[in-house]
Order: C-alpha cells, then sequence, then structure tokens
C-alpha cells in the first residue's frame, strides 16, 4: 500500500481553518465512507484493505458502524463550530454518498445502513441525492441487494474487472463471471442503478480477451461502465511478480489500443464518455448528451464531485478527504485509526492548505479529464494568459482538442486526446 503523503500536523480536535468556510454555500459537500475489510488480498490492489481476520478491537468488522459513526460526530461538531459558521460555512445536506473499500459488502446491510443513518441523522440527505455502494459479485444476494435498496442506497457498483477466468485468475478475483448477471439483474430489480468496474491491460490479457469483457458488460445493459487500465503499483504482489519476470509489465501501446476499443464498443452500445475512464449509459432524459455541459442522468455524480473541486469528507481508515481548499487524510491502520476516536481525537495523519498556484493546477488536471471541458474563456481574455491561447492552438493542431470548443475558451479532448491526456495538463500548466 502507498505511504500516506506528507503534511502539516493537523489539530487534535481536526479543527478547519476559517478560510475552509469561503465559498462554501456555492459547493456541494459529499461523504466517502470506507470500509477496509476484504475476503483476500488482490495482487494488484495496492488500496487501503485488510482481511478482517487480522484486526480486533474497534477496528473489527463488528464494531466498524460505530465507528464510523464516532468520525462523523466529530465531523459534525469541526464543521459546526462558531468560527466557521461565522465565516460563512452553512450547514449543507449531503449531495452523495460513496462507500468504498475493500469490499463494502463484507459488511451486513444493517451495518452500511447504520453508516448511512449517520450520515442521514448528521446532515440530511439532499433531495435525489446518490447513495452508492461498492460490491463484489460473488459478497451479496438478491436480499442484501434488497436491504440495501430499503435503507437508501440508490446505486450499487460491481467489481467485474473481466468476464475471461485466466485474466481474473492472474488478477487474483476469486467471483465466478457467471454469478455477475444474476446479481446485475437482482439490483436493477430492486430500482438500485447499476455500475461495473473493468480493468484492461492485465498480463497475458488478449485484445479478444478485453473485447469479450466488454461485451460482456454491455450485454448485462448497466446504466454506467468504468474502465480503468491496470497500473502496477509499487509493493503489491503483481509488481513483485512483474520485478521476477513471472508476469510482463503492461505495455502502454496494448492500453491505448484496449482504450480506443473500449470507446468504439461502448460508444456504440449507447454509451458516452464524461470522464477519460467512466461511461454513463444515455437515457431519453438526457441533455446535451454530445457535447460539453451534456448531461448524463446515470453519470456517477459523486466522482464528478471530485473532478469539479467540491468539498467531501471521507470517514475511515486511510480515507482523504477536501474541504475548501483544506485537504487532510486518515492514518491508514484500522486500530490506530479507532484508538485515536476512542480518546475522543481526530484520526487525521496530516493536511494541506492548498495555495492559490496548487489550486489553479488542480484545476486544470481536473476539468481536462471530463467531457464537459475545462473553461478557460476567462484566462484567455486576461492578457497576462496569451502564451496559453498559443498553446491551446498547438493542442487543437496536433488533435489532442476539440477545435470547435476550442474556439469558444473550452478545452475537450478528443480520442487521442484522452490517451494523451497528461501531455495536454502539461502543455497548459
Amino acid at each position: 500500500m502507498p505511504a500516506l503523503p506528507e503534511g502539516e500536523t493537523p489539530p487534535g480536535d481536526g479543527a478547519l481553518p476559517v478560510s475552509a468556510a469561503e465559498g462554501a454555500a456555492e459547493r456541494a459537500f459529499s461523504v466517502y465512507l470506507h470500509v477496509p475489510f476484504c475476503r483476500v488480498r488482490c495482487g494488484y490492489c495496492d488500496f487501503n484493505t485488510y482481511v478482517s481476520s487480522e484486526l480486533g478491537g474497534g477496528a473489527s468488522a463488528e464494531h466498524y458502524a460505530e465507528t464510523i459513526r464516532r468520525e462523523v460526530d466529530l465531523a459534525a461538531g469541526v464543521l459546526a463550530a462558531p468560527e466557521l459558521v461565522d465565516a460563512g460555512m452553512p450547514r449543507r445536506s449531503v449531495a452523495t454518498v460513496f462507500v468504498g473499500g475493500g469490499t463494502p459488502t463484507m459488511l451486513p446491510p444493517a451495518d452500511l445502513s447504520a453508516m448511512l443513518g449517520a450520515v442521514r441523522d448528521t446532515w440530511g440527505l439532499a433531495d435525489g441525492a446518490e447513495v452508492t455502494t461498492e460490491a463484489n459479485p460473488d459478497s451479496v444476494d438478491a436480499d442484501d441487494l434488497q436491504a440495501l435498496a430499503a435503507a437508501g442506497f440508490t446505486r450499487v457498483s460491481f467489481g467485474m474487472q473481466s468476464a475471461v477466468p485466466s485474466v481474473l485468475a492472474t488478477l487474483d478475483r476469486t467471483h465466478d463471471p457467471a454469478k455477475l448477471p444474476v446479481v446485475v439483474r437482482a439490483a436493477r430489480e430492486t430500482g438500485l442503478e447499476v455500475s461495473v468496474d473493468l480493468i484492461y491491460g492485465t498480463p497475458g490479457e488478449s485484445v479478444d480477451d478485453w473485447r469479450a469483457s466488454l461485451e460482456a458488460a454491455v450485454a448485462m445493459e448497466p446504466d454506467h461502465i468504468s474502465a480503468y487500465a491496470l497500473v502496477v503499483e509499487p509493493g503489491t504482489k503483481m509488481a513483485a511478480q512483474v520485478r521476477r519476470g513471472e508476469l510482463p509489465p503492461p505495455d502502454d501501446d496494448d492500453a491505448a489500443r484496449k482504450y480506443e476499443l473500449a470507446d468504439e464498443v461502448l460508444t456504440a452500445a449507447g454509451y458516452r464518455w464524461y470522464e477519460v475512464s467512466n461511461f454513463a449509459r444515455v437515457s431519453a432524459t438526457d441533455a446535451g448528451a454530445d457535447g460539453p455541459g451534456r448531461r448524463l442522468r446515470h453519470a456517477s455524480r459523486h466522482n464528478l464531485a471530485y473532478w469539479r473541486g467540491q468539498d467531501w469528507w471521507g470517514f475511515g481508515p486511510g480515507a482523504h478527504s477536501h474541504v475548501g481548499g483544506v485537504r487532510w487524510w486518515n492514518l491508514k491502520h484500522p486500530r490506530a485509526y479507532a484508538h485515536k476516536l476512542d480518546h475522543g481525537l481526530s484520526p487525521a495523519a496530516g493536511r494541506e492548505i492548498l495555495d492559490q498556484d496548487t489550486r489553479e493546477l488542480e484545476r486544470i488536471m481536473l476539468g481536462v479529464r471530463i467531457a464537459e471541458g475545462l473553461d478557460l474563456r476567462s484566462d484567455l481574455a486576461d492578457s497576462g494568459w496569451v502564451r496559453r491561447g498559443r498553446v491551446l492552438e498547438e493542442l487543437v493542431s496536433e488533435g489532442l482538442v476539440d477545435a470547435e470548443y476550442a474556439r469558444a475558451g473550452r478545452v475537450v479532448l478528443t480520442l487521442r486526446g484522452r490517451l494523451l491526456a497528461d501531455a495536454v495538463v502539461r502543455a497548459l500548466t
């Protein structure tokens, strides 16, 4: 698992500077709930996860919902601090909730319901709030999905990864791919929206394997499909296998071919990209579905909150948060995290207050990745940003940015631009 970033020491009570209240009324507030438990640890994964038998006390799965509630209580006090309220921090209902992991559905539905209940009781959920949980296909059944829908969940994201057994085996995924259509159908029957996550570029995966996975995903008619390129992260089992020569490293050209294939297959099936790795099914009620400003009803609003620089509080060990230009991250180990909360202290391990240059860099990095694009009109109107206008012209000439939208001062990536998004960011900064 990656090390936590460096940063300043956060206050023991988790208090935020009054600067965090600036502009808060214009920003949505979201919640991320991290569940660190997994049945097995997959060889490619570097997320902050633990086999539940490794843990005990307040960090155990049995007590986890109550531990989360204690951090929610602490957050409520932080956001309602008089100095923040006086500076303009409003009481905001929660626009989106995302329960990730790990495998959240390692916990029983009653515990996930209790965690969501803590959020609802504390801040309330906005009308039409999006509430998502991740799940593995073998970690839920129809009764579980019905219970989650009854508790207020609106969406489930299944970790599919691949439809090909040999690819799943390389990834150390243990589910039977034949189970996925069963749980997708069960989820839809409860009224839950459905997303499936795919990974391409696994060592040994052929282009035909990847096409089979895409076609299997499309055949289930989910509302949303994510397609992520495999990254071999340092410290993982897969990294050791690559280092020893047991597996070949991912190939950039192979990844590019597979991304182009994903775009082709998913677009033909009625999906549209709204972020480089994310595609949403176009519905009859979508407006502007083929250009910037598109509103895809099935896009993940929680993910968009990140890419649009909104506010979110991440609960759980290793979770990251961002409120008003203040970013912080929790202690990674569940026992250390729970120990802090047991003593009435914030579990934050470090934080940083973003300066204006960092905020601008992140605005570009995140804005470029989404289909609505990065709005540079105010920059281009400023005579001090002449260089950025020239850069935009060069990006158009290189086929990385759509010419029509560039003329209106907006950076919208072409398909080639999506493959080279990092190069576009570097050029604009």
